[in-house]
């Protein structure tokens, strides 16, 4: 009911009166008086005047479920939205839903986060209304090997809605640092369950660094409000991203995994750099030449030795 209301007031520039506000969303005036007290309490600004009606004044920096779903151009991420004003972990949360069976596309997204987690087991600081931290269900009919090209098809997404929102160039450190002008800027965690060879549900993990000011943004990080010196819709650029991650998805169902791929070698900070790698306490250092078909990267050794490091860190050298 939220939601429609919401959708109503914002059609009209002035004033709606409650008669026809009830009519419109066939509720006494009594039940919507208390939907319009409860959209306040969630801190939306609507003006109420006797003989006028209501007028939606402004809107509060929030994700609230129905807001995303008004204006989603998605048909399957986020027709589901669980939004929580603070959580532990939204991937704990995924992956719990997961096993529950619930559906492709399935978005679990918090304000903050009291236990957001980073690959290798690191910390994600979450500062509260300030980032997007979410998680996403994915279900795709792919093998165990193929999975890690999904966390590249993340990155290829987030920096395509980012360029579409702000015109800012974002780029991608293999194999899932979002980069804003060489700092760091958000990150990807791909967690995935799978039976033998068959991919059971992976879960997509995004941080992404917004409106968070210098003070609150750990060293080498930065966020779009630092570099674009403004505050930032972050609602528009979530629904912007759902969308842009929708697209690449059902593209690689269609035509395969070669065109997300060839996205992100256009957008790599890693290809053409001296790197060092550590992948299962190996120690691998050279020049990153390429990604393969399976999302593994390709590091030309001093040797002339060629060697393919699909999982651990990899530190762009000066």
């Amino acid at each position: 009911m939220e939601e429609k209301i919401i959708g109503l007031l914002k059609k009209h520039q002035g004033y709606l009166s409650g008669e026809e506000l009830s009519q419109l969303l066939k509720v006494s005036r009594q039940a919507l008086w208390k939907h319009i007290q409860s959209l306040k309490e969630l801190g939306f600004d609507i003006a109420a005047v006797p003989h006028l009606g209501y007028r939606l004044v402004s809107v509060p920096d929030r994700l609230y479920d129905f807001q995303v779903y008004q204006g989603l151009k998605t048909k399957i991420f986020g027709k589901k939205i669980l939004y929580f004003d603070s959580l532990s972990s939204t991937m704990d949360m995924a992956t719990q839903l997961a096993f529950k069976k619930a559906p492709e596309g399935t978005v679990i997204l918090a304000e903050t986060q009291t236990k957001g987690r980073g690959r290798m087991g690191r910390i994600w600081h979450s500062p509260k209304y300030k980032g997007l931290y979410f998680s996403l269900i994915l279900r795709p009919k792919i093998s165990l090997g193929k999975a890690p090209v999904i966390t590249l098809l993340a990155g290829v997404s987030i920096c395509e809605a980012i360029k579409d929102f702000t015109a800012q160039e974002a780029q991608i450190k293999w194999p899932n640092d979002i980069l804003l002008r060489n700092k760091k800027l958000g990150g990807i965690l791909t967690e995935i369950k799978a039976e033998v060879d068959e991919v059971n549900f992976i879960i997509i993990g995004v941080g992404l660094n917004i409106n968070n000011d210098k003070k609150s943004l750990i060293y080498g990080a930065t966020s779009l409000r630092q570099e674009k010196d403004e505050e930032l819709n972050r609602l528009t650029l979530f629904q912007n991203i759902l969308y842009r991650f929708e697209v690449n998805y059902l593209l690689f169902q269609k035509k395969g995994f070669s065109t997300v791929i060839e996205k992100w070698r256009q957008l790599s900070s890693t290809l053409g750099k001296r790197v060092k790698a550590y992948s299962h306490k190996e120690h691998i250092e050279g020049e990153a030449v390429n990604i393969d078909s399976d999302g593994g990267l390709l590091i030309r050794c001093d040797s002339g030795l060629t060697q393919k490091v699909t999982a651990g860190d990899v530190m762009h050298c000066r």
